[in-house]
């Protein structure tokens, strides 16, 4: 980080300590003001979770980071964990579909193929020659906005969806396919679909034009001892620079002062802050922006969140033996319990190395809407993960250790009309002098995505309007990583 803070009076407060404040008070200090962190909770790093099964270190939340975009891996450098990143030591996923294990296809974006030949062996005759006649369909019109699915199915058949785009998609947003914004969720596709009559078309361009950039080295970084060592290792390179964090301070009010700056109450601690970031999930930041902006808070209070577990199994290697791959997905169409598995100690090497006697894997549950499966016992979703696995790999031994970890509003929705929210949201705030909003909540739900909201937000503070108004004009697609992501 940048040592050239002297001079610079401002202080600046960033209210939450995941991924998006810490990323925010590192841009900050890099600026040169004085930050202080105020996190709710009793821990920094939101849901980037480390943890350990059995020994075994592993993540219990996000487990990947997208390295084609520049923010997550460049932060993890900046902060001393370049020699462990480390790219899935297999990038080979199933999908659990019409009762059999099958690869998963190549040649599509975001499950949307270029040529019915690309999703042969996943959809059924039937399914594969309702592609072909997207050539032959007359335009549809996408407008401000639309869903994936809906459109999708539109032109090439709602088996594409159901059997691929849907588990694509619900592995980054734990949503319906059907209601998933289109322009905010998968951007590249919205804007060929807005210059080509054919979706097919539209994505051979997409692929022509990503081979022609050749984009070198892997899509996927990890790091050893789990992406929830990232936050951990900001935090620290924070407080080695001077910044304060303090956990469980919940802020309870937000007020700017009558003369200048804003007003931030945490407990029984009453600070002063030239700026404000506020880095939270939308419903908090909701109830942050009332008394200050009450446009702003009502349409981050309409922002819907998804409920998410992850069950983690850990298994003696003798007693396992599990097909090649990272893991597998499944579509909600075939009526299964679990939407995805990650073999974790295939998928990064370091797991297998640090544990050579052991396999971890995880399973995932819960989509937006489903609450039913979310209210059952710890043991209840270790045993239909088990059976599910079952009847997925075979895998009938009995774990030597699971674990739970639930994640309540984990994921943010973003359904049609989520970019004009947003840009509503910041409209809003635009009158308010020092005050910004970082986060999954608004351009993009993915590790690089909620770094490059915090870094434009940082900006923002600082008079640069460029990373705001870019990310609004172009939010940055999160991909999904594998399996079970």
């Amino acid at each position: 980080m940048s040592g050239s803070h002297a001079g610079s009076e401002q202080h600046i407060v960033v209210v939450g300590a995941g991924i998006a404040g810490l990323a925010a008070a590192h841009r900050l200090r890099a600026h040169g003001a004085r930050v202080t962190v105020l996190e709710a909770s009793d821990r920094v790093g939101g849901k980037l979770l480390p943890g350990e099964i059995a020994g075994a270190r592993v993540d219990l939340g996000a487990e990947s980071l997208l390295a084609r975009r520049p923010e997550a891996v460049g932060l993890a450098r900046a902060v001393g964990l370049a020699d462990r990143l480390q790219p899935p030591a297999t990038a080979t996923a199933s999908l659990w579909t019409r009762g059999a294990l099958r690869p998963m296809p190549k040649g599509h974006v975001m499950g949307v193929p270029g040529t019915a030949e690309a999703l042969a062996g996943v959809l059924s005759e039937e399914g594969l020659a309702r592609i072909g006649r997207d050539a032959d369909l007359p335009r549809t019109e996408v407008g401000d906005d639309v869903a994936v699915g809906e459109y999708v199915a539109a032109r090439v058949g709602r088996e594409v969806v159901d059997r691929l785009v849907e588990p694509l998609l619900g592995g980054v947003y734990a949503g319906d396919a059907y209601r998933i914004s289109m322009r905010s969720a998968v951007p590249q596709l919205f804007e060929a679909a807005r210059t080509h009559t054919s979706l097919t078309e539209a994505v051979r361009g997409i692929q022509a034009k990503s081979a022609a950039s050749a984009q070198a080295g892997p899509v996927f970084m990890g790091i050893a001892g789990g992406v929830g060592t990232l936050p951990l290792a900001v935090a620290d390179a924070l407080r080695a620079d001077g910044v304060e964090i303090l956990t469980g301070t919940p802020v309870t009010e937000l007020r700017r002062e009558p003369e200048d700056g804003w007003r931030v109450v945490a407990g029984d601690r009453a600070l002063h802050a030239d700026a404000v970031v506020v880095a939270v999930p939308a419903p908090a930041a909701a109830g942050l922006l009332r008394a200050e902006a009450p446009g702003a808070a009502a349409e981050l209070a309409g922002v819907e969140y998804a409920s998410m577990a992850l069950i983690t199994l850990a298994y003696r290697r003798a007693e396992t033996d599990l097909p090649e791959g990272s893991g597998f997905l499944v579509p909600p169409v075939d009526g299964r319990t679990i939407k995805a598995s990650t073999f974790a100690s295939a998928k990064w090497g370091w797991i297998a190395e640090e544990n050579p006697d052991l396999v971890v894997l995880r399973t995932s549950v819960g989509r937006h809407g489903e609450t039913e499966i979310l209210r059952r016992d710890d043991a209840d979703l270790v045993e239909v993960s088990r059976h599910d696995l079952e009847a997925a790999v075979g895998l009938d031994a009995a774990p030597v250790a699971t674990r739970v970890t639930r994640w309540p509003d984990g994921l943010p929705q973003y359904p049609v009309g989520h970019h004009a929210r947003v840009a509503r949201v910041r409209e809003h705030l635009a009158g308010l002098a020092g005050l910004a909003v970082c986060g999954a909540a608004y351009d993009g739900v993915g590790v690089p995505a909620c770094i490059a909201s915090a870094y434009a937000a940082a900006d923002q503070i600082h008079g640069d309007l460029h990373g705001v108004q870019q990310l609004t004009a172009d939010p940055v697609q999160s991909l999904h990583g594998g399996a079970g992501e």
